[in-house]
């Protein structure tokens, strides 16, 4: 059986719109035009997909399932039409890179520098992403590849660990342990500790969030108000300590401190990527950057 991938559509804008009239506004149809390419989908699917008996549309399970699929069937369908129409015009692939706050945009480069040494003919694009545009992005077919740190890929993404960097500590320049080389995780036990996801939603954050716990505190985590600058940024201006990956030593033009965590503790860089598409470059891309 064969799924059209335009009612599919019209399944996840009203998902998504809650009800029928947004929907159909968003797409440019009729109200009954939506209604009745619905109908004919749960009709190829034999169950019922929506609950319209509220004021809203509710999604049943029958339909969340087939959303989740729907989704990766777009992205794969996109990613096909512009592998096609690039082969077709002789154009060169380039490898389009999302990366969450968690990565830093010198780790990026440092990695692709790494790739480019032995893959010197492999063009990038690299965009910084938060972690739900990360993975709507890479569903969609917009992007090839995702770099992120202990985040679950949903259903149409696979995840592979690149390597793994070492935490340090950040504190501002005037907070009591910037005369410190080094601070050893016990002594972070009072410290307010500034995250960049909220806990439970983040795997970053609960990773780092596990980490405390084996040091033996229950820590007090904040979350950063200003999103998506240099996470060393996190700590000017207040009496917050933040875990980063950057080297020890001043950053931020002097108004902040890195200091040597102690014990050592390392976190992992991942790859994301959409699971049934593919590409030359990227399978490239992850030889040369695990290699």
């Amino acid at each position: 059986m064969g799924l059209d991938l335009h009612k599919l559509e019209h399944l996840i804008a009203v998902a998504e719109e809650g009800t029928f009239t947004r929907a159909a506004r968003r797409l440019h149809l009729s109200q009954q035009a939506l209604s009745s390419s619905i109908r004919a989908l749960e009709r190829e699917v034999g169950v019922d997909l929506l609950d319209r008996s509220g004021n809203t549309v509710t999604v049943l399970p029958a339909g969340e399932a087939l959303i989740a699929d729907a989704r990766v069937l777009h992205g794969i369908a996109r990613s096909a039409v512009r592998r096609a129409r690039r082969i077709g015009r002789g154009e060169a692939e380039t490898l389009r890179i999302g990366h969450t706050p968690a990565v830093t945009g010198d780790e990026v480069t440092a990695l692709i520098r790494r790739v480019h040494a032995t893959q010197p003919e492999l063009a990038t694009q690299v965009n910084q992403r938060y972690p739900g545009e990360l993975t709507e992005q890479l569903l969609a077919g917009d992007l090839d590849l995702g770099l992120c740190r202990a985040m679950t890929p949903i259903r149409g993404l696979t995840r592979s660990t690149l390597g793994s960097q070492r935490l340090q500590v950040a504190v501002a320049a005037g907070h009591r342990l910037a005369d410190h080389d080094s601070v050893r995780l016990g002594d972070l036990a009072d410290e307010p500790i500034m995250v960049w996801g909220h806990p439970g939603r983040s795997g970053y954050t609960e990773l780092l969030l596990h980490l405390c716990r084996q040091g033996g505190f229950e820590p007090r985590l904040e979350r950063n108000p200003i999103q998506g600058t240099p996470p060393e940024t996190a700590v000017i201006g207040t009496d917050h300590v933040a875990f980063v990956t950057a080297p020890p030593g001043l950053a931020a033009g002097g108004r902040v401190r890195v200091l040597v965590l102690e014990p050592p503790s390392h976190v992992p860089l991942h790859a994301l990527w959409p699971r049934h598409v593919s590409s030359e470059t990227r399978e490239a891309f992850l030889r040369a950057a695990s290699g």
